[in-house]
C-alpha cells in the first residue's frame, strides 16, 4: 500500500499552483509586450512608407517624370539588416526600390492586411504596404487624374524579438525566484500549520490503559480544521475510558458475585467429608450444595442473557425479526409475575389503548417487562397497585410505562439503576436472590431494538419506568 503524505500533496499543490500562475504571467507579458512592440513598429513602418512616399516628386522639366530623392531616405530601423522599400505608380510603373529588394516582397499589398511578416535570407522582417498614396508634390495646372502610388516598406525585427525575449526571460527568472519564495514559504507555513496534528498523534499514541489522559494541544484548538477532530478525539477517549471501566467493574463484579456461591458450595462440601455424617446430613448438605449449585447457574444464565442483548445490537442479527404486538408481550409478563404480586398483596392493572406493532423478540421483551414488573412488586408495600400502560408517545414510538406505589429511589441512586450489578439496598437484594442485573439487561434489550428507557422517581412518592420502542410501519 502506498502511503501518503498530506504535507507533500499541499506542498505539491502549492507549487503547481504557483508553476501555473508563473506560466500564465510570462504568456501573458510576452504576448502583451509583443503585441505593444508590434503596434510601435507597425506605426513606425506606416510613418516610413508616409516619408517614402514624400520623396516621390514631379521633374521641373518636360515631360514631368516623377523622379525619387534617393539623398533623404531614412536610416534603417534595426542594425541586423537593410530596410527595404518599393514605390509604383498606376502610371508609368515602378518608380523605385532598394538596392537588393529581396524576390520574397511582394509588389502587390496582401488583401488581408496592410502588415505581415516573412524572412528575408534567414532573417525576420516585417513590411508595410500603402496602396494609393497620393503623390504631394503635383505641378500645376495639371490636366487629368493624377498618378497614385503603392509603397512597399519592410524593416528587421530582430531587436523587437530581442525585446520580447528579454522580457520574457526577465519575467520567467522573476517568476521562479517567486515560485522558490513561495513554495519555502509554502514548506514552513505547512510543517508550522501540521505541529499541533503531530502533538495530537503523539499525545494520542500515549492513551494506554494505566493512562488515560489526554488534552489536545493548544494549537489544535484555535486551528478551526482541526478542533472538531481534536473534540472528537477527546470524547471518543472518554467514551473508551468509561467502557474500560465498566468491563473492569463488571469483571470485578461478576468475580464476587461468583466468589459467594462457590465459596459456600465448597464450604458445604467441605463440611460434609470432615467426618462421617447420617444420611439425613448427607441429604442436607446435598440439598444446600443445590441450592448453591442453583444460585451459581442462575447468575451465569442472567450475565450469558446480557451478553446476548448487548449482540442483538447489531442490525445483522435483528434483520428477520417479526412484527410483534407490544401490548400481548406486556400480558405475557404479568401473567408470568402474578405468583409474585399474589404472595406479596399487590394488584397489577394494564391499560393499552390499542395494539402496538414493533418489531423485536417477544421473549425479550417479556423480559424486559417482568424485570420491571419484578422491581416494582417487590419494592411496592402490601396491598397498593402496579400500573402499566401502552400508548403512543405521538413521533411514532409505542411507549410502556410501569409505575409503582413503593418508596421511590434517592436522587443520588437514580443514575445508576442502569448500571450492571448496582443494587440499591444490597441486603435485600440477598434476600430475593437478586444480582442487579435485571436492569442493565433490560435496558440493553430495549436499545438493541432502537428504543429507549428512563426512570423517574421521587423518594418516598415511587417509580414509574418508561420504555420506547419504534412503530413497525409496513413498507
Amino acid at each position: 500500500m502506498v502511503h501518503r503524505s498530506i504535507k507533500t500533496q499541499l506542498i505539491w499543490t502549492v507549487v503547481l499552483s504557483q508553476a501555473l500562475l508563473a506560466i500564465g504571467l510570462v504568456s501573458v507579458v510576452v504576448f502583451y509586450t509583443q503585441r505593444r512592440l508590434v503596434g510601435a513598429l507597425d506605426a513606425s513602418l506606416n510613418a516610413r512608407a508616409l516619408r517614402i512616399a514624400a520623396l516621390v516628386r514631379f521633374s521641373e522639366e518636360p515631360p514631368h517624370d516623377l523622379i525619387f530623392e534617393k539623398a533623404l531616405l531614412p536610416k534603417p530601423l534595426d542594425v541586423a539588416g537593410p530596410d527595404f522599400y518599393e514605390v509604383i505608380t498606376n502610371g508609368p510603373g515602378l518608380v523605385a526600390r532598394s538596392a537588393d529588394w529581396p524576390e520574397e516582397l511582394s509588389t502587390q499589398c496582401p488583401k488581408d492586411g496592410r502588415q505581415w511578416n516573412l524572412k528575408v535570407s534567414g532573417v525576420p522582417y516585417r513590411a508595410v504596404c500603402l496602396p494609393k498614396a497620393a503623390i504631394l508634390d503635383r505641378e500645376e495646372g495639371e490636366v487629368g487624374e493624377p498618378p497614385t502610388l503603392t509603397v512597399t516598406y519592410a524593416a528587421p525585427t530582430v531587436e523587437l524579438r530581442s525585446q520580447v525575449r528579454t522580457s520574457g526571460i526577465s519575467i520567467a527568472v522573476a517568476s521562479l525566484f517567486l515560485l522558490v519564495l513561495t513554495a519555502s514559504l509554502a514548506v514552513l507555513g505547512i510543517r508550522r500549520d501540521l505541529t499541533p496534528l503531530r502533538e495530537m498523534a503523539t499525545r494520542a499514541s500515549q492513551v494506554t490503559a494505566q493512562n488515560w489522559e489526554f488534552r489536545s494541544p493548544e494549537g489544535a484548538e484555535l486551528t478551526a480544521e482541526l478542533k472538531p477532530l481534536s473534540q472528537a478525539m477527546q470524547t471518543m477517549i472518554a467514551r473508551l475510558h468509561d467502557s474500560f471501566l465498566q468491563h473492569k467493574e463488571f469483571l470485578g463484579n461478576a468475580a464476587h458475585e461468583l466468589k459467594t456461591p462457590v465459596t459456600i458450595l465448597k464450604s458445604t462440601l467441605q463440611s460434609l467429608v470432615q467426618r462421617r455424617r447420617s444420611s439425613e446430613e448427607y441429604e442436607q448438605g446435598v440439598r444446600q450444595a443445590l441450592e448453591d449449585m442453583g444460585r451459581l447457574e442462575k447468575l451465569l444464565r442472567w450475565m450469558l442473557r446480557l451478553a446476548r442483548a448487548e449482540q442483538t445490537s447489531d442490525d445483522s442479527l435483528r434483520a428477520n425479526i417479526l412484527p410483534i404486538d407490544v401490548s400481548a408481550t406486556c400480558a405475557e409478563a404479568i401473567d408470568a409475575i402474578r405468583g409474585l404480586a399474589l404472595e406479596k398483596n399487590i394488584a397489577i392493572e394494564l391499560q393499552s389503548e390499542k395494539a402496538f406493532v414493533c418489531r423485536a423478540d417477544p421473549e425479550d421483551l417479556e423480559l424486559v417487562w417482568v424485570n420491571l414488573l419484578e422491581n416494582a412488586v417487590r419494592y411496592s408495600p402490601s396491598g397498593t397497585k402496579v400500573n402499566m400502560r401502552v400508548e403512543s408517545n405521538g413521533t411514532g414510538h409505542a411507549k410502556v410505562l410501569v409505575e409503582d406505589e413503593g418508596p421511590g429511589i434517592s436522587s443520588e441512586e437514580l443514575p445508576h439503576i442502569f448500571e450492571r450489578f448496582r443494587r440499591g439496598d444490597t441486603s435485600r437484594a440477598r434476600e430475593t436472590g437478586g444480582f442487579g442485573l435485571g436492569l442493565a439487561i433490560a435496558k440493553a434489550l430495549v436499545e438493541a431494538y432502537g428504543g429507549t428507557i428512563s426512570a423517574i422517581s421521587n423518594h418516598g412518592h415511587g417509580t414509574r419506568m418508561t420504555v420506547e420502542l419504534p412503530l413497525y410501519h409496513q413498507r
